[in-house]
């Protein structure tokens, strides 16, 4: 309802003798209408949710964004319309402006589409780069934070379940149902058993006194006096010989027993599945109360107590850090250690040549290793320096190790077989994974691209870069990227398949794992395998979290990356921050201390790798020719044995010889004699 409207000159007009007995009642009448005005603008208010909605005069005129239908007037009515569609048209672009993120890119998108953009352009062209990585560890949880003092879900389930084990000693038969007497001690239980043992067997020997037997010399339970039924089997299910029917002893079941059922119960966790959460709550409670006791006691570091955490209770103690310890680690290690590398990428070949570092200096200790590494996918080998891993080789054999300077050359290059090649191309498979994990990251949500104010960013100002790209992957992104990546390369693999049907028939090998795996890639979303990593982060001492730093130039250059991830959990009690900082500058590249032993391994001039197949091959040859000797000798003793037995003495025969040679032999003596 619309409020009266008083114009100027259309004030009432009312009679001269009544002016003065009105002026009252006009006032009132005044104060009513301005109220009843009041009211009806709020109601309208609230009801159109805070639009007005005057009424509009036939005289009035008509708002140029509705058509009035009452009036004849065709100038008015197109200006009308006109003003209508402009104003739909007006209405339309915003809508598309909010939701056509193509045509009307937010800030997110606009970020996702410049890193897109180089991130192709930087696998697709041949460039190189320069890492380094640093470690520092830091407690899980801040000192200053809301959950100081407070452990994780998991851990505190363990210690309820553990402080459960050892207040109630778990020992639940101690406790007579019956008669609702709760014996003191193990021992006294343990007399109590023994007395009613005794009085059972002395009550079976009185009825035994009286047993009868029929006319085939059994019992009322089918048994004779020795205690063994038709079958020969006592009341155990036991032989004579003491063997079941299944070949089994009473040993054998003792040690089954032990090695499963009693060793089990014995495990402080060994009854997970019995917990209910009133028990839990109530044993929390009490342990809290307990925690509580030993601080004020001053016997806050025997609670919980080791006895009742067991082997998986004392590693958890082992893994926890406390803050003294982060701060050593710190100091000690993490500050002095460094992991460096330098790379060579070249897409048209398909190769990747690396040279890794491991450098430890201190004022007293220094310590570096380098690992030269090349991956060749047209050709299928790869190519490694074997120094590291000499020592574990000749410790696992000896005799086919050799030495570095017996070596022609400090690298060795592997092939795949040609049984594994045949079916499934490295090239195939490189391609597959390159063109996966672009078109993964393209359909990431673009709320987790946002770009970054990089004006006050060292980093940023040593590569020269003009933007950067902030990238989040949580568990939920990146168990998303990973199913995506999984799903995404089976359906390369699939149309490679599908390309060559004369090299995959119908029941190929490939074939029929390609369909089963497209078959289960139905059967879930990318999301989900976020959502499980989200709960293996939840519940375990492990979490999925990184976020990267993209430097781009002005033309969408891939200058530099910097990559930190966090690894740890509330039962390590620390966090530890891997930040790599990656440079993809020649002048960085040459410059490199790596970069001398990169061109020594793999360079032009560098000595032809030492074909690791054909050493290999001349290792299992030697071990043929061990075997095939082994063997003969055990023929040799075989056949030494065969005739053996087939050179036989009969035992007359010997006796007949035996008497012979002693009558020659006493004749020989007395000749001698004689003489």
């Amino acid at each position: 309802m619309s409020p009266p409207i008083f114009h100027k000159n259309d004030q009432p007009t009312l009679p001269q003798s009544s002016v003065h007995q009105s002026s009252s009642t006009s006032k009132r009448q005044s104060i009513m209408i301005a109220g009843c005005a009041i009211l009806s603008v709020g109601a309208t208010t609230m009801v159109t949710g805070c639009q007005s909605n005057p009424t509009v005069s036939s005289s009035a005129a008509v708002s140029g964004k509705m058509i009035d239908f009452e009036t004849a007037d065709t100038a008015q009515s197109q200006a009308q319309g006109r003003a209508f569609n402009a104003s739909l048209h007006a209405k339309s672009e915003r809508y598309a402006q909010l939701f056509d993120q193509e045509k009307y890119p937010s800030t997110e998108n606009q970020a996702k589409s410049h890193l897109l953009t180089a991130i192709r352009q930087h696998l697709a062209t041949e460039h190189v780069s320069v890492s380094q990585a640093n470690y520092q560890a830091a407690p899980f949880i801040s000192p200053d934070s809301i959950d100081a003092g407070a452990s994780s879900l998991l851990k505190t389930i363990l210690e309820t379940y553990v402080y459960k084990k050892e207040t109630s000693g778990d020992y639940e038969s101690d406790y007579d149902s019956d008669n609702g007497d709760f014996y003191e001690s193990e021992s006294d239980y343990d007399s109590y058993v023994d007395a009613a043992d005794e009085v059972v067997v002395e009550e079976y020997a009185e009825e035994s006194d009286d047993i009868a037997y029929d006319e085939n010399g059994y019992d009322w339970y089918g048994y004779d006096k020795d205690g063994y039924n038709e079958y020969g089997y006592d009341d155990e299910g036991y032989d004579q010989d003491g063997y079941d029917e299944n070949g089994y002893s009473r040993s054998d079941y003792a040690a089954e027993s032990y090695e499963t059922d009693d060793y089990e119960s014995d495990g402080a966790f060994s009854k997970l599945s019995e917990l209910n959460p009133k028990s839990m709550t109530e044993q929390y409670e009490a342990m809290q109360m307990a925690k509580q006791q030993a601080e004020m006691a001053g016997t806050a570091s025997a609670f919980p107590p080791e006895s009742a955490a067991g082997v998986i209770g004392k590693l958890l103690n082992m893994m926890n850090r406390t803050p003294e310890q982060i701060a050593a680690s710190n100091e000690y290690q993490y500050k002095n250690l460094m992991f460096s590398s330098v790379s060579q990428y070249n897409p048209k070949q398909r190769q990747i040549q690396s040279v890794y570092s491991y450098d430890y200096v201190t004022p007293t200790i220094s310590a570096s290793v380098q690992i030269p590494l090349a991956l060749d996918f047209d050709n299928s080998r790869i190519t490694v320096d074997p120094s590291v891993i000499m020592p574990i080789m000749a410790i696992a054999n000896p005799d086919h190790t050799p030495l570095p300077n017996e070596m022609a050359s400090h690298t060795v290059s592997f092939g795949l077989p040609e049984s594994i090649t045949e079916q499934l191309p490295p090239a195939v498979l490189y391609d597959a994974a390159i063109s996966a994990i672009q078109d993964s990251m393209a359909e990431l949500a673009p709320e987790h691209f946002s770009a970054v104010d990089i004006r006050n960013d060292r980093f940023a100002k040593e590569v020269g870069a003009s933007r950067a790209v902030k990238v989040y992957f949580g568990s939920q992104q990146s168990g998303e990227m990973i199913g995506k990546t999984l799903k995404y390369m089976s359906k390369s693999l699939q149309d490679y398949v599908d390309a060559n049907p004369e090299k995959y028939p119908d029941g190929a090998m490939l074939k029929t794992a390609i369909d089963k795996l497209q078959l289960y890639n139905k059967g879930y979303q990318s999301a989900d395998v976020g959502s499980l990593l989200q709960l293996i982060e939840a519940i375990g001492p492990i979490s999925f979290n990184q976020i990267n730093y993209y430097y781009l130039d002005s033309s969408d250059r891939l200058l530099a990356k910097q990559q930190r991830m966090n690894i740890g959990g509330d039962l390590m009690g620390s966090t530890t921050t891997v930040l790599n900082q990656v440079r993809y500058d020649k002048t960085s590249f040459k410059n490199h201390a790596l970069t001398p032993l990169l061109a020594e391994s793999f360079g032009e001039n560098a000595k032809p790798a030492i074909d690791g197949n054909a050493w290999m091959a001349e290792q299992r040859q030697a071990e043929d020719r061990l075997d095939t000797a082994r063997y003969a000798r055990y023929d040799y003793d075989s056949d030494y044995t065969d005739a053996s037995d087939a050179t036989e003495y009969d035992s007359s025969d010997y006796d007949d010889y035996d008497t012979d040679y002693s009558e020659d032999y006493n004749d020989a003596e007395d000749d001698t004699d004689n003489r």
